[in-house]
């Protein structure tokens, strides 16, 4: 590897020496996740973690977290809606936004599958496949941090595509509950779920700062730079403190959770990845925006998708979904899974 040069900026096909290949493989990746590690957002991630293992008491008031998380969401859509505005919503944004909603729909029925095959209840593996067909909004920022400084920053248009795969994962896991556990009564009443599902906090404030950024262009955008830029880098090494802190909690609480349940927290997210990956791909997606749909696919929503599969589906075991979306899946994603699939995409974009 030459010095000085990133190692997602010398993609290498694949050719006749493949037991080379496969050792520049593993040393690029190894590479890539060494570099991610040294972000700053990782290291207080990896802070937090390491306090509450340690049986430290710190950690953000719930409502502090709360505006924190809410605060970045504004920021991610409302720089990319600014961003879209400048670069035109064009038909790669509607092939975006197109893979994006079938992925987000249809990717909770394998994870269900293989959920039910690790041991998991039906109604359990319904709401644990939700989490894995909606997105984490941290994720795709941390991801778009990453991606940034090794010159693969995605169109500001995947900010909506990130915004549209917030739903249909859980419409697609209340449907298969439905249909598992058909004798069930204790369901919430059909509105006040739509209600929970369309409405909530997360969806608003990604599509509705993503319509603003939309609007007001870069003027817009020059008047919150400062909040947008450097201001939210601070804000996400922040939540992500306190992110570590619950990461590491879930994970010392988790008890009862088998080893094949736990091995879903690393193989749901790689099969939505390389899903995403094979069809971006074949869709002619540029390396950026197919690294950050990667990166979305092989996320685990653990904001919205909670809060909505408390409601929809509430004998569904909270500490399994939880403890596998932010105890495995969100560490593995942020020290290996982003820059795993930053490097995939160089690769399919240099083929």
């Amino acid at each position: 590897m030459e010095i000085g040069r990133h190692p997602l900026d010398r993609p290498r096909a694949f050719g006749a020496h493949e037991g080379d290949d496969v050792l520049d493989i593993i040393s690029q990746t190894l590479a890539a996740a060494c570099g991610n590690l040294l972000q700053p957002a990782v290291l207080f991630f990896a802070l937090g973690l390491i306090a509450a293992m340690a049986r430290s008491d710190l950690a953000l008031p719930r409502d502090i977290a709360k505006t924190l998380s809410l605060i970045l969401m504004l920021c991610i859509g409302f720089k990319g809606g600014v961003e879209a505005r400048a670069h035109g919503l064009d038909t790669t944004f509607l092939t975006a936004a197109g893979l994006g909603l079938a992925l987000s729909a249809l990717m909770p029925l394998p994870a269900y599958l293989l959920l039910r095959r690790a041991g998991l209840p039906a109604l359990t593996a319904a709401a644990t496949a939700a989490h894995y067909g909606s997105v984490s909004v941290v994720t795709f920022a941390a991801a778009q941090s990453y991606l940034a400084s090794v010159g693969q920053a995605p169109g500001g248009y995947m900010s909506a595509v990130l915004a549209l795969m917030e739903t249909p994962a859980l419409l697609t896991a209340i449907a298969i509950a439905a249909f598992a556990d058909r004798g069930s009564s204790d369901r919430a009443p059909a509105g006040k779920l739509a209600h929970e599902v369309l409405l909530n906090a997360a969806s608003v404030i990604l599509i509705g700062s993503f319509l603003i950024g939309l609007a007001t262009g870069p003027s817009g955008g020059a008047k919150l730079a400062p909040f947008t830029g450097p201001v939210f880098q601070g804000l996400l090494c922040l939540f992500l403190l306190d992110l570590g802190v619950k990461a590491g909690r879930q994970l010392i609480e988790a008890r009862g959770v088998t080893l094949p349940v736990v091995a879903m927290g690393f193989i749901l997210p790689l099969l939505g990845a390389a899903t995403a990956l094979g069809l971006g791909h074949l869709a002619g997606l540029a390396g950026g925006d197919l690294a950050a749909l990667a990166v979305l696919a092989g996320s685990a929503s653990y904001i919205a998708a909670p809060a909505a599969m408390s409601l929809a589906l509430p004998r569904a075991d909270a500490g399994v979904y939880l403890t596998l979306s932010l105890g495995v899946t969100f560490p593995f994603n942020l020290c290996l899974g982003i820059p795993l699939y930053a490097l995939a995409a160089t690769w399919l974009s240099g083929l």
